[in-house]
């Protein structure tokens, strides 16, 4: 069985002087009439109370292009900035739907350095790309081969703090979806970064931490650099090229744990983690951040979507290590630095591998029975879960690991 499914392929490329100062500029146009419409949306309804959609937008850029101060977008390609607007457009949909907070403004310094090209402002031919305003292809690096037939229908340029430059070209892939009959229950942590319900641990890199040391060496001498001098820019290139190390690194990993674990089984459950609260910790904030387990569960999602996995997320408040996995008593709460623990029972447990399968049998009980995926809100804000209404002694007999 086959699925189609829209897939981002990045490949790194190293732009002529020409084309950085062309790409550069687009940047910034496209920051500038982002910023611009975020202004005039937010001034019409504040003002006058009237709500301005793309279209208005899309007139007002028709406008601006016309005046004497802003008469330079004309020398980018005029696509990019319409992207822009319906950026904009989806922020804005976002924000009424309660799925983020009110748009921002971008800034030069902090926001990603991007542009969006759709199929009418590139050439696509005999493998080579050429986008719109240029007369060169890019010097792309072909790290691995589109699919075979494809034609990319959008191009992403960016460049990112380190200097380097990413195109990703977004094509149309089959994927071939295998028969799998595993099913697996994920406890994350810092010690082992996840604890499969078959009792095996996957240990934590912790690739912040191999390169701490470099990292605060060049940090110093960025602080050292005076400031707006050429010496501070290197260094701060240098801090970016360490950041970006650690990023890569991390990214490679968690891809690969999560392709397997989505190859390997049908069904996965994880635990919903408030990640934004637990970093609020000042002791334990690097290393969760360092563990990515936001990022995993993202992996986990879309690619559970391609290969017609179930992946089934619990409640934050289920208590899956107190609860026993045997009988299915409810202990006392213990610390962090107490590993093991043993019921009334007698059945001793280590903590994760116990609260991975805890989280598996509730998992598959929530499949069973039907009863929602995710937490609710009114669940969640009173700190009582579906799972955790019933006697804990009901999943006795359910599932037994």
């Amino acid at each position: 069985m086959t699925r189609t499914v829209k897939r981002a392929f990045k490949f790194r490329f190293y732009p002529t002087d020409v084309q950085a100062a062309q790409l550069s500029r687009t940047f910034g146009c496209v920051r500038l009439v982002y910023n611009l419409a975020l202004q005039a949306r937010t001034e019409a309804w504040t003002q006058r109370r009237e709500r301005v959609g793309y279209n208005a937008t899309s007139a007002l850029l028709t406008g601006w292009k016309k005046t004497g101060d802003l008469a330079f977008l004309n020398e980018v390609s005029s696509v990019p900035l319409q992207q822009a607007l319906r950026h904009l457009q989806t922020a804005f949909g976002n924000f009424w739907a309660k799925r983020a907070n009110y748009p921002s403004f971008k800034s030069k310094k902090r926001s990603r350095r991007s542009a969006e090209y759709t199929a009418s402002a590139f050439r696509w031919r005999d493998g080579t790309l050429t986008l719109a305003k240029m007369t060169e292809p890019l010097d792309i690096v072909w790290s691995r081969p589109l699919p075979e037939g494809c034609a990319p229908s959008t191009v992403t340029v960016s460049c990112d703090a380190a200097g380097r430059w990413f195109v990703s070209l977004l094509c149309d892939d089959t994927i071939t979806q295998t028969p799998a009959t595993g099913r697996v229950g994920i406890d994350a942590g810092l010690d082992s970064l996840l604890t499969l319900s078959t009792g095996e641990k996957i240990t934590n890199p912790r690739h912040e931490r191999v390169d701490r040391q470099r990292l605060a060496r060049a940090q110093r001498d960025l602080a050292r650099k005076q400031k707006s001098s050429a010496n501070r820019d290197k260094a701060r290139i240098k801090v970016a090229r360490i950041h970006a190390r650690i990023a890569d690194r991390r990214r490679d990993h968690l891809h690969k744990l999560s392709t397997r674990l989505v190859r390997e089984n049908q069904t996965i459950v994880i635990e919903d983690l408030a990640v934004r609260n637990m970093v609020k910790n000042h002791r334990l904030a690097c290393a969760i951040s360092d563990a990515a387990w936001r990022q995993l569960r993202t992996m986990l999602e879309y690619k559970a979507a391609w290969h017609g996995r179930d992946l089934i997320v619990v409640d934050r408040w289920f208590p899956s290590t107190r609860l026993c996995s045997v009988c299915g008593a409810l202990a006392e709460r213990t610390p962090l630095h107490v590993r093991w623990w043993t019921c009334r029972c007698g059945s001793t447990h280590d903590r994760d591998v116990n609260a991975a399968r805890n989280i598996l049998a509730v998992g598959l009980a929530v499949t069973a029975c039907g009863d929602g995926v995710r937490p609710q809100r009114e669940s969640s804000r009173t700190g009582h879960s579906s799972a955790k209404q019933e006697n804990p002694r009901a999943t006795k007999g359910i599932l037994v690991l």
